[in-house]
């Protein structure tokens, strides 16, 4: 295959692609038509618009332009809005042109960086351990957390040049760039439900943060292994399954999946916030009190 249109191949999804030199009308036209986008596409841009609705409703609930103990989560909520349609721009109009693909998800892969940097903004404020207030962990968590987004979207955008030669590679350093920035945000959540503390899945947001833990697992767990596809791949060489069967269903089974655990990874940590702020609003204004 020329290396032209092996830009263009997904490894194991053998058809349902768009033209590769595809104009912009003919890009937002295939929203509308069965390729092996359409599905990933819609399930990142309709979770834009409940992410947007969350965050109006926070901002008309808590009056949030004057309340500045809000202004995390408002990070928060605009991160999560920015990522799904970085997403919805980059895969409606990757297959304008090589170039077009890869600006498309440097946007992308900046955009998610951006989304963790808002996690890690909303944890250093609402998630962080009362032991740990204060502490220089604490003090260091975003600056690091802002380092470590800057250099995860470097190594994410790297990962495209050797994608054609070396996939195996690619996919290495991209699962590196996604899971890193999530491992060192979530450290805040793993000490709250660390097994030692068995009281802390009484409180409502710790159990939250539970399920948001292991969906995220469960996601990166998709995201590096290309489940089903890979699967049905293999049980063609048994005339088991046709893959071409899966080049505008099958493989969008874990595309489904990573976005719906990704939006629920982002919804279940939110409600946790919410939930928590008067016990923590409530601290806060006494301790500035003494």
């Amino acid at each position: 295959m020329p290396l032209f249109l092996q830009v263009f191949q997904e490894d194991s999804i053998m058809s349902g692609y768009r033209h590769p030199r595809s104009s912009a009308t003919d890009c937002v036209l295939s929203l509308f038509q069965m390729t092996n986008e359409t599905l990933n596409i819609w399930t990142h841009f309709l979770p834009t618009w409940y992410f947007l609705w969350k965050l109006l409703s926070v901002v008309l609930l808590y009056s949030a332009w004057r309340d500045s103990y809000t202004w995390p989560l408002l990070i928060y909520l605009i991160s999560i809005c920015l990522y799904p349609l970085a997403s919805t721009c980059a895969h409606t109009f990757s297959s304008m042109s090589a170039r077009a693909r890869h600006i498309g998800f440097f946007w992308d892969y900046g955009a998610l960086s951006f989304y963790s940097l808002g996690s890690a903004v909303a944890y250093s404020h609402y998630a962080f351990p009362d032991r740990w207030i204060d502490s220089p962990f604490h003090r260091y968590f975003l600056p690091i957390a802002m380092g470590n987004s800057i250099l995860c979207t470097g190594l994410a955008c790297s990962s495209r040049f050797p994608e054609s030669p070396r996939p195996r590679f690619s996919n290495a350093l991209r699962m590196l760039a996604f899971a890193y920035p999530y491992l060192f945000d979530s450290i805040p959540l793993f000490y709250r439900v660390r097994p030692s503390r068995c009281l802390c899945l009484r409180i409502s947001t710790n159990v939250l943060h539970v399920y948001h833990i292991g969906l995220a697992f469960l996601t990166g767990f998709l995201f590096a292994t290309h489940l089903p596809e890979r699967l049905a791949r293999a049980a063609s060489t048994t005339s088991v399954i046709n893959p071409l069967h899966f080049a505008s269903f099958g493989h969008f089974q874990e595309e489904y999946l990573f976005i719906r655990f990704s939006s629920e990874w982002n919804v279940l940590p939110m409600h946790g916030y919410i939930s928590g702020f008067p016990r923590r609003r409530k601290r806060r204004e006494a301790s500035e009190l003494y």
